[in-house]
């Protein structure tokens, strides 16, 4: 549980009454974005206020009404996702920050400069941002900012989503090696074995992406391996 100094208010209001938590911030904005988090983890106290600030616990009347149940997990599930959470101006600033990071770093792997086919720096990304006034919604999930931003950059700067597609041979000495790691780092479409041990395979990936895997393959094979791009 967060210290109940660091939380924030969520509150959810309903059929006249009103029903308040103590959350983290982060956590609960993780849980709205469908992510695996704990009611443990989201909140500071397991308690339902009226009036969190003062003190004043919701009547277990009203509770049932409107949650159907007292089981406080489910209460404060309930709060968190349909309710609204109230942030400092200093932790809205954080998490503005940091989602408008993911969001950059988002971009910068999957788009491309179509006049160039090569990705964007994440500073370029940034910058025509800031001149097109995209606004980050801190509770909002990265695919759905990711799609406003593109469109709100596409008059300043070319850019579109796009995926490679690579043909790639290993040499025998390396091929093991570099199969466990690039298995990882990209989708596999073919593979194929060569009598000699090398590894043969065709690669997509992200377009935005491209230069950190020519780096991973020339790191893997110690700069003997051979690519191609397949149009």
């Amino acid at each position: 549980m967060i210290s109940l100094d660091k939380a924030v208010i969520a509150r959810l209001e309903s059929h006249g009454e009103r029903f308040e938590i103590y959350v983290d911030p982060d956590h609960a904005a993780a849980l709205r974005h469908g992510e695996p988090v704990s009611i443990d983890d989201c909140v500071a106290v397991t308690e339902v206020f009226e009036n969190a600030s003062q003190g004043e616990r919701a009547r277990e009347e009203a509770i049932l009404v409107v949650f159907k149940t007292i089981e406080f997990e489910k209460i404060a599930e309930q709060i968190i996702l349909k309710g609204e959470i109230h942030l400092t101006a200093e932790q809205r600033k954080e998490m503005i920050a940091h989602k408008r990071k993911q969001v950059i770093t988002f971009i910068a792997r999957n788009a491309v400069n179509p006049q160039t086919g090569l990705p964007h720096p994440p500073q370029r990304i940034e910058m025509a941002m800031e001149e097109a006034k995209v606004n980050i919604d801190p509770f909002k999930g990265v695919e759905e900012q990711v799609k406003t931003a593109m469109k709100a950059l596409r008059p300043i700067i070319p850019i579109r989503f796009d995926e490679l597609r690579l043909a790639v041979k290993i040499p025998a000495d390396y091929a093991t090696r570099a199969y466990g790691e690039i298995q990882s780092a990209a989708i596999i479409e073919k593979e194929e074995w060569q009598n000699d041990g090398s590894w043969i395979c065709i690669l997509r990936i992200p377009a935005g992406i491209q230069n950190e895997m020519y780096d991973l393959i020339n790191k893997v094979s110690k700069g003997d391996a051979e690519v191609k791009i397949l149009k």
